[in-house]
């Protein structure tokens, strides 16, 4: 399986292509227009989510609702698509800290710090989020779950989102912040509008989990095959994302070893009797939830501007205001939750790979059937 994506946050549109599905498989473009309104709200969101409304079009790869085996074409076209660089205005020269605006400028030798932003703008997670519906969409299929929702905004921490998923979901999917407490959610906000007054940004913590994964997904074999990695890989790989954990993660350096491990249960197929390890034991599922956490620093975008250099002149400047979130939280946990869905499904593929999704559910029935695999 592999995606790729094309595409500028100013340009005509996003797009993606992704290969190595099998046939067979039932897309509901629905589906994928509910995820994509998910990225889009929350508290601290700028004012393009009121200009773009994110809708997909399906340019190939689907034949009467379902998969044929061809490569899966998404295109998702912008509204505000008439500030590329080439479309005229004036240069920025002053680069702004955090973003990829001056060493992209330095990579490919642009003096228009526009120009590195239009990819590696957030806007691009769209289509990731539009990719991971499919495979959302897919796993479903074999009864697993995937929920990304708010852990902490600032110092803010929400209690809650423990357990089933389907349990708090309700809740999470009601909250405008994603955040399965209200009364986290109610500081949450008062913190983001108090920063907004400001001319400030505010960074925090998302959760995700899935459920329902078989044990023996990943491999301990070579170090890019493994599922840790594979999955901390895509999570730091989206914009603001500064560190990733699993399971207990960070929290485990205060603990000892007594503490920290699972214990292994046999209840008609092989348990944990904790998750400290969440879900993972090298780099492979071992059956228990997969629980992954992300933090996302503060939006380096600043109402007041920052402290930077012009370019040109090499003099001490201060960055021009771009329009930009208050706290793009809520979204980040979208996104998450798509790039975990995405590797998910590929681990998937790999263990029981088939042509057709009647194939892939064969060689899945036959592997649970075996009481590893249970």
């Amino acid at each position: 399986m592999r995606l790729l994506t094309a595409g500028e946050s100013h340009g005509f549109g996003l797009t993606g292509i992704l290969e190595g599905l099998p046939a067979g498989i039932p897309v509901d473009t629905g589906r994928i227009n509910e995820d994509l309104a998910r990225r889009q709200a929350g508290v601290g969101r700028s004012e393009r989510m009121k200009l773009e409304r994110d809708t997909v079009s399906i340019l190939g790869g689907i034949i009467g609702g379902k998969t044929y085996g061809g490569p899966l074409s998404l295109l998702i076209t912008n509204r505000d698509n008439r500030n590329l660089p080439e479309s005229g205005g004036d240069p920025h020269h002053v680069p702004r800290p955090g973003h990829a605006d001056l060493t992209g400028c330095l990579k490919y030798g642009f003096n228009d710090t526009k120009m590195p932003a239009e990819r590696a703008s957030a806007r691009n997670t769209a289509i990731f989020v539009a990719m991971g519906s499919v495979a959302k969409q897919f796993l479903g299929l074999f009864g697993i779950a995937v929920l990304g929702y708010t852990s902490a905004i600032g110092a803010v921490a929400a209690s809650g989102g423990t357990g089933k998923i389907e349990a708090f979901r309700e809740a999470v999917e009601a909250s405008p912040l994603r955040c399965p407490s209200s009364g986290a959610e109610r500081e949450m906000t008062a913190l983001i509008e108090a920063c907004r007054e400001e001319g400030d940004t505010l960074g925090g913590i998302v959760t995700v989990l899935a459920e329902g994964m078989p044990a023996g997904l990943g491999s301990f074999v070579h170090y890019d095959r493994k599922l840790d990695g594979r999955l901390a890989a895509a999570v730091m790989s989206i914009p603001g994302i500064k560190g990733v954990e699993l399971g207990d993660g960070f929290g485990l350096a205060a603990t000892r070893g007594s503490e920290a491990y699972d214990p292994v249960t046999w209840e008609g197929r092989y348990r944990r009797s904790s998750n400290h390890a969440g879900g993972l034991e090298g780099g492979v599922t071992n059956g228990e939830p997969l629980v992954i956490r992300a933090v996302m620093k503060p939006i380096p975008t600043l109402g007041r501007g920052a402290l930077s250099v012009d370019i040109t002149t090499k003099r001490e400047s201060r960055t021009q205001y771009v329009r930009s979130d208050v706290c793009a939280v809520p979204a980040a946990g979208v996104v998450a939750e798509a790039m975990t869905a995405l590797v998910l499904m590929e681990s998937f593929l790999e263990k029981f790979s088939g042509d057709t999704l009647e194939e892939v559910t064969a060689a899945y029935g036959e592997y649970m059937g075996r009481a590893g695999g249970s």
